[in-house]
């Protein structure tokens, strides 16, 4: 059965008063950030081993960590620097008691001749190559292109690391894609996913809204998870908002309602 988890840094509150929210709430994970807070590679092994001790004693597991600092995987020469960069966060994932670690890699261009577009499946071989030697999945998130496009990239990649966190509102906001669809599309790739919701704007606006009242069609979404067999983590995600916590506790109940109806 899948299960609810939060990153932490959405409650916007350090992170130790984030673990406590969230266990207090029901949730049985976390997905931390290793590119802000108080969760970085910059951590010595013992403060990593703190950290996940903490979160164990809560009742929680880490069920995979986010290592999105913003880069763009368009260009080989800047790479160099932003994949060691990641293949430290990968190594800290392996510490915090995960084999996940999610990120955006830039939309993949149409165009498969593209530069960008070979830099981009260099750059997910790379990593996921790595991935393969230590055994940790490089999940890239989904929203800028259409699942189909990314499916095509993954399937090119010479790796078996390289996999996706599915984010439904990234689809509905971005790329004007069905999530339904979307599950089944990328349904051997999908080790995480992000419970989030929103619409699509055209005024340049911020499209997130509460789980619920955006155009993620939540139950015919996580019945098609359900289907493909998927059971891992739905991590609640809200990045916008004055009443972050309400929001995710709001989002917490909503998920619980919705899994009662589909299992």
């Amino acid at each position: 059965m899948m299960k609810i988890g939060v990153m932490p840094t959405s409650f916007r509150v350090p992170f130790k008063e984030a673990v406590i929210l969230a266990r207090d709430m029901g949730a049985k994970g976390l997905q931390p950030f290793l590119t802000k807070g108080e969760l970085t590679p910059a951590l010595t092994k013992d403060e990593r081993r703190e950290a996940l001790k903490f979160i164990r004693d809560n009742g929680l597991e880490v069920s995979a960590v986010c290592g999105d600092f913003g880069a763009a995987y368009f260009s080989q020469v800047e790479n160099d620097k932003e994949v060691q960069y990641m293949m430290s966060m990968m190594d800290m994932a392996l510490d915090l008691g995960t084999n996940i670690v999610t990120t955006h890699i830039g939309q993949v261009p149409e165009d498969e001749n593209d530069e960008k577009y070979i830099n981009i499946l260099k750059t997910i071989e790379k990593l996921g190559k790595y991935g393969d030697s230590i055994g940790v999945k490089f999940a890239t998130e989904t929203g800028p292109e259409m699942a189909i496009k990314l499916r095509s990239i993954l399937e090119k990649a010479n790796t078996s690391s390289a996999k996706v966190n599915l984010d439904p509102a990234n689809f509905v906001m971005c790329a004007g894609q069905d999530p339904v669809e979307a599950v089944h599309i990328l349904k051997d790739y999908i080790v995480h996913t992000h419970a989030k919701d929103g619409i699509k704007t055209y005024d340049g606006t911020n499209g997130e809204r509460p789980l619920g009242q955006g155009g993620v069609p939540y139950i015919e979404y996580l019945s098609a998870l359900k289907d493909i067999g998927y059971d891992g983590f739905l991590t609640i995600e809200r990045e916008v908002g004055p009443t972050p916590i309400a929001d995710i506790q709001l989002a917490y109940d909503f998920l619980t309602e919705c899994l009662k109806k589909i299992y």
